[in-house]
């Protein structure tokens, strides 16, 4: 595109995004047809969230509905919060809470959790659904704004110093805290507006508009009131509000205007940071008669920023001496500017802090009844975030932290995850000599490191017999476990819910700043034509964080002794991994047939059922007993000639086809709800021993393939030998398919073929 062109489309963007401001009457009309735009604080930001759907994930092997809005779709997911669906929808359900006024709403929101659990990502993730959410037209924000020069007063206005300019716009002055227009009726008014739109609202949390003027606007209205008054103007409200004096407005929510940040640096006075400060200055240039003139007032304080929908208190144990002055703020709805000036403040009130704050909060706790931060404490409402237990998720959070990639990991099955999570990363990085190399973290070295994190996550408290961390780490990943030809599904597993996952563990910062120093590395690696020592390994990744364990200094003596023992079970299921792929590339062209392994089940579906079984021509035939076999012996490598009376199977084998062929195919059909269920209609891979067949081998496979083949002499392979073959093939497929670069294949290949060749005899 043209430069003119992305003009365009930026002035096409504002036009969408703001409107010609209106009169206030206009305004009602417009929220008896769209009543979104009028909800106060909480019920906004509720309907916010809600607006931009939900979908389904697995988190701890148990499936949640997640909002959409945590992920930052509108920022192409950049700010998303990984994980912590559970925390997040009890943080909705508590919005829901106190938006319809059920017992929560003198609640402030409180989220605590260790350093890089995403706690900055909400702040972020929420400052952008809020910000793009208020230009849609059902998120529609709107304040009011003053012109009382049109009233040809006197000298005095609410310009801040100075004469206004003759032109009517700069004698326009919008309320500084964004005041909501219904809070310009008088009570009684309001309050029957508002029975009329909530009887019309198809919703169970009302709108709740409970504010009067702040006090800029009040400033205003009172100076109009009194001018129209003394001319004794009989419709006194109409001419207070006549679009020539009150103009409703729309603005996007953003920081300082609907969002109120309070960041850790920032400093001053409590009511300062709370609402703002005084302008000595203006308060001597305005005719104030002795008091204390609210146009005098900065109103840049947190609260007055987040005046109509959010304010955030960022690293709240930095302001501590701020929480208590908050309690009343969900109470009473109201801060004070100073003596005699209050203001009405409608904001969700949300506090962001490391677990130091909880001891700040407890430091008075054995005083039997006494805790002067009892009240302050009933009032804030935890929300814990955790450190990430699913591997797909660290693995993502790693490969951001390492790329800067933002798109969100959705998949319809798990399947699609799990190829996200192998994938080998490539990074330009600056050498010695300044050279810019590309670096390759090979397949499963994202993986591993993630894999390793969680697993010094999670608890082993309550592992059932026979698992290890690994493997809870892949239940609570994918929410079962494969062992074999059995999927045991994760509620078959006794875990304790309560159980401390996530509490402790390798933070994610770790894990980044060692996979940063490992590709400054130089690796002792050569090969005559491969750039092998630009890969880093799984392995290499797996022992750089175990070695680091005792000089990073966020970590405990009992920890780093912990951790430093958990690494094995990880290298053990990484080397499983490498080892499938390496299989699966040597076997990639000799796999069975389909068309073959459907007669197969075809054969066994009518052995076991009488149900008639016809051959190309149409005749009936019956099921072969020769070809079963074969494929039991051959293809499936279940059983040898013991099993079998010539051709008649022994009770091993019909016990194995009624319980893994015939059994799925009836869990298929039970599936489908299909009255007219054949054999024909089943998709082989829901058959878990058949998918085995299809789509992996061992290395009997590999022996029986290959008869001359010799992992000890894969390395450098004699010419002209079958492994020299093999192994070219191999290298082939592996990058072709496998997402390999020819250097990371021949790494790979080497390290399992070094460990596959001690037992090859």
């Amino acid at each position: 595109m043209t430069g003119e062109e992305y003009v365009r489309d930026a002035d096409r963007t504002l036009e969408e995004t703001y409107e010609e401001p209106m009169s206030l009457a206009a305004y009602v009309d417009r929220i008896f047809e769209n009543p979104t735009i009028a909800s106060h604080a909480s019920k906004y930001l509720l309907e916010a969230i809600e607006a931009a759907g939900t979908r389904t994930v697995v988190e701890e092997g148990e499936e949640k509905q997640r909002y959409r809005f945590f992920d930052d779709p509108y920022n192409d997911g950049e700010h998303a919060i990984l994980g912590n669906t559970e925390v997040l929808n009890g943080f909705v359900d508590d919005l829901r809470s106190i938006a319809a006024g059920r017992g929560k709403d003198e609640k402030i929101i409180w989220f605590e959790g260790p350093t890089a659990t995403g706690k900055s990502e909400l702040k972020r993730c929420l400052v952008n659904g809020l910000r793009e959410y208020s230009k849609t037209p059902e998120g529609r924000r709107y304040t009011v704004e003053w012109n009382v020069q049109s009233a040809d007063a006197d000298s005095r206005g609410l310009s801040y110093g100075g004469d206004p300019t003759a032109t009517d716009d700069e004698n326009w002055y919008e309320s500084p805290v964004q005041a909501h227009p219904l809070s310009v009726f008088p009570e009684e008014i309001r309050t029957d507006l508002l029975e009329e739109l909530n009887d019309q609202l198809d919703d169970h949390v009302p709108i709740e508009v409970d504010a009067r003027l702040d006090p800029f606007s009040r400033e205003a209205y009172d100076f109009l009131e009194e001018r129209y008054r003394r001319q004794g103007e009989e419709g006194l409200f109409s001419a207070i509000t006549d679009e020539n004096h009150l103009r409703v407005k729309n603005y996007v929510v953003d920081v300082g205007q609907g969002v109120g940040v309070l960041h850790s640096e920032d400093d001053g006075p409590p009511k300062e940071r709370l609402v703002g400060s005084w302008m000595h200055g203006m308060l001597q240039e305005l005719d104030s008669r002795g008091r204390k003139n609210p146009q005098a007032f900065s109103y840049d304080g947190v609260l007055s920023q987040g005046n109509g929908a959010l304010t955030i208190v960022e690293d709240a144990a930095q302001h501590a001496d701020l929480l208590q002055k908050l309690l009343n703020v969900p109470d009473e709805s109201s801060v004070k500017l100073d003596k005699g000036i209050g203001m009405d403040v409608d904001t969700q009130l949300l506090i962001i802090s490391n677990p130091d704050l909880e001891a700040q909060l407890n430091q008075h706790a054995d005083r039997n009844g006494m805790d002067p931060l009892k009240a302050l404490k009933r009032r804030l409402d935890k929300h814990e975030f955790g450190y990430l237990t699913n591997l797909s998720l660290e693995t993502e959070l790693i490969r951001r932290e390492l790329t800067g990639e933002t798109a969100v990991w959705e998949g319809e099955e798990y399947d699609e995850l799990e190829a996200k999570i192998r994938e080998p990363v490539t990074v330009t990085v600056k050498d010695a000599a300044d050279d810019l190399r590309e670096r390759e973290f090979a397949p499963h070295a994202l993986e591993a490191a993630a894999l390793y994190a969680v697993v010094t996550r999670l608890t082993d408290e309550d592992l059932p017999s026979g698992l290890d961390l690994v493997d809870k780490a892949l239940i609570f990943d994918q929410g079962f476990l494969q062992e074999g030809d059995t999927r045991r599904e994760k509620d078959e597993f006794d875990f304790d819910d309560g159980a401390q996952n996530g509490e402790h563990g390798i933070p994610v910062t770790y894990t980044r700043d060692t996979l940063a120093d490992l590709l400054q590395t130089d690796r002792d690696r050569h090969h005559p034509e491969l750039p092998v020592e630009d890969v880093i390994m799984p392995r290499d990744v797996l022992n750089a964080m175990a070695d680091g364990l005792g000089d990073a200094p966020v970590f405990s003596t009992g920890e780093r002794s912990e951790f430093e023992n958990r690494v094995v079970p990880v290298k053990n299921r990484i080397f499983d991994r490498q080892e499938e792929d390496v299989v699966e590339a040597i076997m990639h062209d000799k796999r069975v047939d389909e068309d073959t392994v459907a007669e197969y089940v075809e054969h066994v579906y009518a052995w076991e059922t009488d149900e008639p079984l016809y051959n190309d021509r149409g005749e009936r035939v019956e099921p072969d007993p020769l070809k079963m076999k074969v494929f039991e012996v051959e293809h499936l490598g279940r059983f040898a000639e013991e099993a079998y009376q010539g051709n008649r199977p022994r009770e091993s084998v019909r016990q194995f086809r009624r319980e893994k062929v015939i059994t799925a195919l009836n869990r298929h059909a039970w599936e489908q709800r299909n009255e007219d269920f054949s054999v024909e209609d089943v998709d082989l891979t829901a058959i878990p021993v058949i998918k085995t067949v299809l789509e992996t081998h061992d290395w009997d496979d590999v022996r029986r393939t290959f008869e001359d083949f010799d992992p000890r002499q894969w390395d450098d392979p004699p010419s002209g030998t079958e492994t020299e073959a093999v192994k070219e093939d191999t290298i082939e497929t592996m990058s072709d398919l496998f997402d390999y670069t020819e250097a990371s294949a021949e790494l790979t290949s080497r390290h399992v073929m070094g460990q596959v060749s001690y037992r090859w005899d």
